[in-house]
């Protein structure tokens, strides 16, 4: 088994790819410590999948922990899983490489002979989780780290249910993980993935549109929206995620036509510059919302 300077020097010629990642690998030469912590350990894989801090080293989420992650799905898929070889469905938010995280996963799965599914722009968790059964994949994924600060992002894995694969899964996606080196996982070329029908890239025809319908049809008094939707106001933040668009959507569609969105936490920002962390448990993530809806006298 190799310690910690020796992947050090393996991953110096594997980050040759990605020059950002080198550049971090060059500046912690020498430094023990900084070393230890990118290299002490892998990324541990559960049921939520796994999440780390960004840069280099097998204990960060890089590309090439992502790689490892996706190849190790598909290998859990083609061999351990005992159903039929279906898509996997890939979604990603707004955080820092997500998108580039997500294009990785489909490549390497495609690589691998799965079939990726992937949505042409970010989506929230539940429009992925939702995607999976509506299109009949064999498990999904999303490049995300949910309410972590924002030099943090994520891998996590759905089963073709929708929800989190299961303790023993996921053991077997991290057992296939283990097997697998990272020198040795190169995904296939986009243009070729496209070609060969192992990429596909979904959105509103696909997903979208159902996700919206499915939504508005557990309504319990829809008639009550429709008769007084317009006389009640709501202040909405989507804390500079995901979910701006596809709640706004509903909303509207339902009948309510005053939704207020907080104009400073609108669009998607990696940064997450208002807050701490996009956390709607913590009430300090509403304390632009709260002020705002005092205001306009949101119901």
């Amino acid at each position: 088994m190799l310690d910690m300077h020796e992947k050090y020097q393996q991953w110096l010629v594997l980050s040759q790819e990605d020059g950002a990642l080198a550049q971090e690998l060059e500046s912690i030469r020498g430094d023990h410590k900084a070393i230890e912590d990118r290299f002490y350990r892998e990324l541990a894989f559960g049921t939520a999948g796994m999440r780390g801090v960004l840069g280099a080293g097998p204990n960060r989420m890089n590309r090439f922990t992502v790689r490892r992650a996706a190849a190790g799905l598909a290998d859990y898929l083609r061999l351990d899983a005992g159903t039929p070889l279906g898509p996997v469905a890939i979604a990603y938010d707004s955080r820092r490489f997500s998108s580039i995280f997500a294009l990785e996963a489909a490549l390497m799965l495609a690589a691998r002979g799965v079939r990726a599914l992937l949505f042409d722009a970010l989506r929230p968790v539940p429009v992925l989780s939702f995607a999976v059964r509506h299109l009949e994949a064999a498990a999904g994924v999303v490049i995300t780290a949910s309410h972590n600060p924002p030099e943090y992002n994520g891998f996590k894995a759905y089963g073709p249910d929708g929800a989190q694969l299961s303790p023993e899964a996921a053991q077997c996606v991290t057992l296939r993980m283990e097997a697998l080196s990272y020198e040795a996982l190169k995904p296939m070329r986009e243009e070729e993935a496209l070609e060969k029908g192992l990429l596909t890239y979904i959105g509103e025809d696909e997903a979208d549109a159902a996700y919206t319908r499915m939504v508005l049809s557990l309504q319990i008094r829809p008639d009550i929206v429709k008769k007084l939707g317009n006389d009640i106001s709501i202040v909405f933040t989507p804390l500079h995620g995901a979910g701006n668009l596809p709640v706004r959507r509903v909303l509207k569609e339902a009948g309510f036509s005053r939704v207020i969105v907080v104009p400073e936490q609108e669009m998607p920002d990696p940064g997450f510059p208002t807050v701490k962390a996009p956390n709607p448990e913590d009430p300090g993530a509403f304390a632009l919302a709260i002020p705002l809806a005092r205001k306009t006298g949101a119901t």
